[in-house]
């Protein structure tokens, strides 16, 4: 290792060097992701894109401590990780909020079951954050009298009430409407603006890798692993002209390639 990649991972929030992993003990069974190295730093936005089944999801369940790797190591603040962490918020595949409870009353739940109470201090922060993603009007409402993208952004605001370091979203959009899914890719590069977050982020989705990182992580189908480490070298504050961009096209071009030519890029 060189003495500039050496300082790199020691300054990195989240790594993981060599890793892989199989769900299946037996040493002859076929790894889901092998041969994994990446570092993320502090307010990174890290995308991370491939066909399905290539263990994107594997990825992320390493890093919050959900799976231990069968190698390598995943470490989060230069410690490794073996368990869940506080300081790390997950927004997964569907908000899952309880029916029972109000929107307000579910961003709250966690502290509750946590801690057995909410303070003043906790309430205002949820009350702030329901306002930041335009939620106040529907602090007191149900989850089912709301639209897919606003149970969505509960969700994301759940996540971000305890002020984790790191957040990790699991393809947060996948099952919004388009026109849903870019408005709500949007609002989240505001929050991420507001309150800057080392993000992993899991999507499917080449434009919205895109849209949203500064870097991507393209991967091979399964045992995934990495194909090729894109920069995003695309001005912020994004807007719908950066969808526009000839660079942008390009960017998504490239993917593409590598997702579906990998052998032109091998």
């Amino acid at each position: 290792m060189s003495e500039s990649t050496e300082k790199s991972s020691q300054n990195a929030y989240v790594s993981m060097k060599d890793v892989g992993h199989r769900y299946d003990p037996n040493p002859d069974a076929p790894m889901a992701v092998q041969d994994i190295n990446l570092d993320i730093h502090r307010h990174e936005f890290v995308a991370v894109v491939g066909p399905s089944g290539c263990g994107k999801s594997t990825l992320l369940r390493m890093v919050a401590g959900l799976l231990i790797p069968s190698h390598g190591e995943v470490s989060v603040f230069n410690r490794p990780v073996t368990e869940p962490r506080d300081d790390v918020g997950i927004v997964f595949q569907k908000p899952n909020l309880l029916p029972w409870l109000t929107v307000k009353k579910n961003v709250l739940f966690p502290l509750k079951h946590k801690y057995g109470r909410v303070s003043p201090e906790d309430i205002k922060r949820a009350d702030e954050l329901l306002a930041m993603t335009g939620l106040s009007a529907f602090a007191e409402k149900m989850p089912d009298e709301l639209s897919g993208g606003m149970q969505q952004r509960v969700g994301i605001v759940r996540a971000l009430l305890l002020n984790p370091d790191i957040l990790l979203m699991d393809e947060p959009f996948s099952a919004l409407d388009a026109l849903t899914r870019e408005q709500i890719g949007f609002d989240l590069l505001d929050i991420w603006r507001d309150h800057p977050k080392t993000v992993l982020f899991i999507t499917h989705s080449i434009s919205e890798a895109v849209l949203l990182a500064d870097r991507i992580l393209v991967m091979s189908k399964r045992p995934g692993s990495v194909l090729d480490l894109i920069d995003v070298v695309l001005p912020r504050p994004r807007s719908p002209e950066t969808i526009n961009s000839a660079r942008f096209s390009e960017l998504t071009n490239i993917i593409r390639g590598h997702i579906y030519e990998p052998n032109v890029h091998a």
